[in-house]
Parts: C-alpha cells; sequence; structure tokens
C-alpha cells in the first residue's frame, strides 16, 4: 500500500479522497491555485502545494507544477478524481513515465474510451449494445452523411468522438439541417477538443440514461456494483442522480452487468469505471464509458457499503479485488441531489462569501462538502458545493428523508439550487419514477413560458 498520496483535484472530491486515504492510514499531499488556499482540504492535508494561480489552465491544468508538487514531497501515487485531467491520457501517461503510479486505468484505456468511435467499436466487439449510428467517423463527404442518416433515421445526433460532459452535441430533425449541422459539429469539436471528428447515432426521443459502475484489478477480476438513474438532467449536466434504477428488474441488471465486466476484460480495464446507456422500451444503448470515479458514485457506496475510492486506491496498488460478483448485495435505496452555487431556476453562477452554514443530519444522510461558514466560493470554477445523499430501506424513505434533509440545510450569502431540489422531490412525475432525461428542461421550459405569461 502507498504510503503517501497525491490528490490532484478541488472542491468536495478532493476531500472524499483524502478521507478515504485517511481511513488507510495513507498521508496525503493537496496540490491547490491561490484561490483554494483557505479551502477545508488543504488544512487537513499532511502537506499542501500552491501550483499557481486561480486560472485552471495555470494550476489544476497545469501538469509539470503537479508533477513537481509529486517530486517535491515525496509522493508516490497521483489520485486525479474527476473533471480536470482525470481523463487525460497524456497526463496519465506523464504520470508513470515520471515514476509515480496513477490512480486509475492505464493510459492506452483511457485513450481508447476517450475517443468515442473507438469506444463504440470496442464496445461492439464486446457485444455491448450501442446506439444505431454511423460505423465510425463521419466522412469528409456530405452525400455519405445523407445517406447514412436516411439510413439510420431522423432525428439523428451528431457528437464529437473526443466530446464529453454534455458538449459537442447536436440534434438533426430534417435532411436539409444536417449539412450545416455536421459542419457547425465539426468546428466546435476542433475548438473545444482539438479534434474535428464526428459521428453520428440516432437520436432516442424519451430515453432514462442508466449507468453501471464497474471496478477492475490488474489480475483481470471485474465486477459490478449495480446502476444508478442520472435522467433528472439539465443541458446534459446531471442534477439528482438514484440507485438502483426504477423498474429495472434484477434479471436486467445481470444482464447487463455481466456485458459490462466482459467488456472490462477484453479492454484490459483497471480501476474504478463507469458504463453510460441510455435506456429506452426495455433495452440499453451503450453511449460512452467514464474512466474516473463518478460525481454520484456515493449512491453506490450506500446500497452496496463498498468504498469505491478506497478500492481505486487498493487496485493502483496492485491488489486484488476484495470482492467477488457473488458476494455484491444490493439493498435499499439511494439519493444524492447536486448543490450548486448558482440561482435555483437561471441557473447563473453565484459565488461569494458563506455567512451561515449548516449542514442537514438524521438517520440515513450522508453530506458530501468542502464548504463551511465563513468559506468563499471562487468564480474560477465548478458551482458544485456539495452533495447531499439520503439512504433508506425504501425509495419512498429516502424521498422523504431528502425532503427533510433539504428543509435542514443552510446556505446563506450566496445562492444555491436547494429550491429546485425541493420543487423536485414533490413532482409527481420524479416520485413515480423512470422520467426520461429530457424531463427536467421541458417542465423549466413550461415554467418559464407561464412566467412569461403572467
Amino acid at each position: 500500500m502507498f504510503e503517501k498520496i497525491l490528490i490532484a483535484n478541488r472542491g468536495e472530491i478532493a476531500l472524499r479522497i483524502q478521507r478515504a486515504c485517511r481511513e488507510l492510514d495513507i498521508k496525503t499531499v493537496v496540490v491547490h491555485s491561490e484561490a483554494d488556499r483557505e479551502a477545508k482540504y488543504v488544512k487537513l492535508a499532511d502537506e499542501s502545494v500552491c501550483i499557481g494561480p486561480p486560472a485552471s489552465s495555470a494550476s489544476y491544468l497545469n501538469v509539470p507544477a503537479i508533477i513537481s508538487a509529486a517530486e517535491v514531497t515525496d509522493a508516490e501515487a497521483i489520485h486525479p478524481g474527476y473533471g480536470f485531467l482525470s481523463e487525460n491520457a497524456d497526463f496519465a501517461e506523464r504520470v508513470e513515465k515520471s515514476g509515480f503510479v496513477f490512480i486509475g486505468p492505464r493510459p492506452d484505456t483511457i485513450r481508447l474510451m476517450g475517443d468515442k468511435v473507438n469506444a463504440r467499436l470496442a464496445m461492439q466487439k464486446a457485444n455491448i449494445p450501442c446506439v444505431p449510428g454511423s460505423d465510425g467517423a463521419l466522412p469528409e463527404e456530405s452525400d455519405e452523411s445523407v445517406k447514412i442518416a436516411r439510413r439510420i433515421g431522423y432525428p439523428v445526433i451528431i457528437k464529437a468522438a473526443a466530446g464529453g460532459g454534455g458538449r459537442g452535441m447536436r440534434v438533426v430533425h430534417t435532411e436539409a439541417a444536417l449539412k450545416n449541422a455536421v459542419s457547425l459539429t465539426r468546428t466546435e469539436a476542433e475548438t473545444a477538443f482539438g479534434n474535428p471528428m464526428v459521428y453520428m447515432e440516432k437520436f432516442l426521443e424519451n430515453p432514462r440514461h442508466i449507468e453501471v459502475q464497474v471496478l477492475a484489478d490488474e489480475h483481470k477480476n471485474a465486477i459490478y456494483l449495480g446502476e444508478r438513474d442520472c435522467s433528472m438532467q439539465r443541458r446534459h449536466q446531471k442534477v439528482i442522480e438514484e440507485a438502483p434504477a426504477p423498474d429495472i428488474s434484477p434479471r436486467q441488471r445481470a444482464r447487463i452487468g455481466e456485458r459490462c465486466i466482459e467488456a472490462c476484460r477484453r479492454i484490459g480495464y483497471r480501476s474504478a469505471g463507469t458504463f453510460e446507456f441510455l435506456y429506452e422500451n426495455g433495452e440499453f444503448y451503450f453511449i460512452e464509458m467514464n474512466t474516473r470515479i463518478q460525481v454520484e458514485h456515493p449512491v453506490t457506496e450506500m446500497i452496496t457499503g463498498i468504498d469505491i475510492v478506497q478500492e481505486q486506491i487498493r487496485v493502483a496498488a496492485g491488489e486484488k479485488l476484495r470482492q467477488r460478483q457473488r458476494e455484491i448485495e444490493w439493498r435499499g435505496h439511494a439519493i444524492e441531489c447536486r448543490i450548486n452555487a448558482e440561482d435555483p431556476f437561471n441557473f447563473m453562477p453565484s459565488p461569494g462569501k458563506i455567512t451561515a452554514y449548516h449542514p442537514p443530519g438524521g438517520p440515513g444522510i450522508r453530506v458530501d462538502s468542502h464548504v463551511y461558514q465563513g468559506y468563499t466560493v471562487p468564480p474560477f470554477y465548478d458551482s458544485l458545493i456539495g452533495k447531499i445523499i439520503a439512504y433508506g430501506a425504501t425509495r419512498d424513505q429516502a424521498i422523504r428523508r431528502m425532503r427533510i434533509a433539504l428543509s435542514e440545510m443552510v446556505v446563506a450569502g450566496i445562492q444555491t439550487n436547494i429550491p429546485l431540489h425541493q420543487e423536485l422531490l414533490v413532482d409527481a412525475r420524479f416520485i413515480r419514477g423512470g422520467a426520461s432525461i429530457h424531463y427536467l428542461e421541458q417542465k423549466l421550459l413550461q415554467a418559464k413560458k407561464l412566467d412569461e405569461s403572467r
């Protein structure tokens, strides 16, 4: 086991990783920007290193600075968390070439799954169902794209091969709009990701977003920890996640889970990972694999009792998985609400000083947050300031506990999206379960039109 790990991230995930390390008696080094100097996890770390000014490009994305920090503190491994450099194959490669262990998949695996075109091809070979689409990247000839779209059937969606996080995609409903949409998406992909390659998929009208959590070691052992429903989202950004997914049967879970772990073995996967699917009419369709820890990993931890971050660390240290598939049990239900520093309805960021802070408690409530009273939310990064996770023996109990938790939580001095969560937790469609990925945006649009008509 490692003696010292460098955490190359910030916010709640930096604190989450730090807690996992402390439980394993591993010392931690936290890198931080000048804006995060007063962060809780910086104060709690065994060592901290300032790696640059507030801008991410000069700090959390500054690879030489992060490597240098690991060298001067004699860290043995680097945990990238999520976001920033977590799915950057070049960074993982640089970490390993510098003599450190990257707590995540191998660089070539990250590279494979980061290219959505090659990822689709790899999954098809592994018998993972994919959304009907183009066989690889779209050709330069626009007439060929027209033929492919006709074969798939409208509407279609054009996606950047190197895209992610909801960026680099455009829905097309008619043939007349196709050529321009492909051209625009190529330009955006080149600008955002440095790769103009795009591909085409059938646009599913009312799918749910279901993802499967996996763990794999370098000894060809792999397990799945069940599925999560992440359909409640806005602009492809998740708002509420839950596990298990409503209306997914044990047989369906086992069928798609077994396919996922077989795919892990085929591609030589190592570490924690998540297979993301669109689910419609009882069928799963692969869309991408996230080769990192997910923001929503706590709901899976709550229903399985497995610390996914600790398992990441153990696997990176060369250990075998401690659980076999037949030992995994799913008990109860868990729901996570992402708490963001933003206006709850127009979603404008709301940085600033938190003048009062009181997290909720009680049976089944977990809060993952790095903020405190007097903490200043910086304007330079993602607006996530924490997550509330509610666990119950049933979905209904988890919902009721989440309502209570949201009513107890106090964050003053800035705006948060807590009012939106409170509205969703009494929404009849959410309570029924199984809403599509378009539901929240449609609900918000209807509310906006109603306000404008008054």
